[in-house]
């Protein structure tokens, strides 16, 4: 009997300035989706102005109706763990790890996944991220002579891919979706199920397991996961394809981690870049780059599960006792590059 195979992987863009990674996963089935490659930007779409009927945005409800879902709902030692949607949100407490391994592990799963950086990624990864799992790492890098040789465990094995530079670092940044989607279309939706995109100035802290899995996951942005939505970051001039009014958005999201299913990652970078693409056309840049347009497609297309800021947390700050753990968080970039 043939049994169904699932491998996810973990791959880490290295880029000049900033870098991402990217969790792949592949099932042997066929998954219904119109891959077809694309070759935007062209030089000249930036030279003119792009005049084109925009289309209506939806109507944001009424806080009445809709007011925002708070993290710290009930007490500052207690997190919030549904969405109005019906997503959940998931923190220590909230899975039961022992009934995971028991869903996935007979799947067969393969996992895979980022110079100074890379090395404490990758190390970190190695301890905690799907222990138990084959895993492959994928990295994008501009310079493959700087990856180093981090020594891997069975079954997990590391793949380097060659990609563009740039010539500065906002350039990059902005360029990180066009980069997932085009890969996406050009080869990972015939190799993968699942994909994750990480900044590689993280490092694991405690075990990144299956409950991460969903068909389009965000994490909550650790600065603003007890802020009102009228003081998040998000881009306020209208002219702009990421603007959110005031009245809109439910959690800020970061955009250190996000992921899900491969067709659904495949539509959600492509959007994100089409709309970064007409910005840019307009003269525009949005107020966080790159997060401003995912915190703008994650209101029109809500994740169907949410990571709690343990997934993405900042070393600067002082855990709070609503975390009961930190599982990913920022290197401390000042210390890193002295050690």
């Amino acid at each position: 009997m043939h049994r169904r195979r699932l491998v996810l992987g973990l791959g880490f863009c290295l880029l000049v300035g900033t870098s991402l990674s990217v969790l792949w996963a592949y099932v042997e089935n066929w998954l219904p989706v119109s891959y077809v490659p694309y070759y935007l930007p062209c030089p000249e779409i930036f030279n003119m102005k792009l005049h084109c009927k925009r289309e209506k945005p939806l109507q944001p409800v009424a806080w009445s109706q809709y007011p925002q879902p708070k993290l710290l709902e009930h007490r500052p030692t207690q997190l919030l763990t549904l969405t109005p949607w019906l997503a959940p949100i998931v923190s220590e407490g909230t899975f039961n790890p022992e009934l995971l391994q028991h869903i996935y592990q007979p799947l067969n799963l393969t996992v895979g996944k980022y110079t100074h950086f890379i090395q404490s990624f990758l190390e970190s990864a190695e301890e905690f991220f799907m222990r138990g799992y084959r895993v492959h790492y994928y990295i994008f890098t501009d310079n493959p002579a700087a990856v180093p040789g981090v020594p891997l465990g069975p079954h997990r094995l590391l793949s380097t891919i060659p990609i563009q530079g740039h010539s500065n670092w906002e350039e990059t940044c902005m360029r990180r979706m066009e980069t997932i989607s085009q890969h996406i279309a050009k080869r990972a939706h015939r190799e993968v199920d699942y994909l994750f995109c990480l900044d590689v100035d993280m490092v694991f802290r405690n075990p990144w397991g299956p409950e991460t899995l969903g068909d389009l996951v965000a994490a909550i942005h650790p600065s603003y996961y007890a802020t009102p939505r009228q003081q998040f970051p998000y881009e306020r001039r209208r002219v702009s394809t990421a603007f959110v009014a005031d009245s809109e958005g439910d959690f800020y999201y970061g955009g250190k981690v996000f992921g899900g299913q491969v067709a659904r990652v495949y539509e959600f970078t492509r959007g994100c870049h089409m709309a970064i693409l007409a910005d840019k056309a307009n003269g525009i840049m949005a107020a966080r780059r790159e997060e401003s347009h995912l915190n703008r497609r994650f209101i029109s297309n809500k994740p169907s599960k949410v990571l709690s800021p343990e997934y993405l947390w900042d070393d600067r700050k002082p855990q709070p006792p609503s975390l009961k753990l930190i599982r990913f968080s920022t290197l401390d970039k000042d210390i890193s590059l002295r050690s």
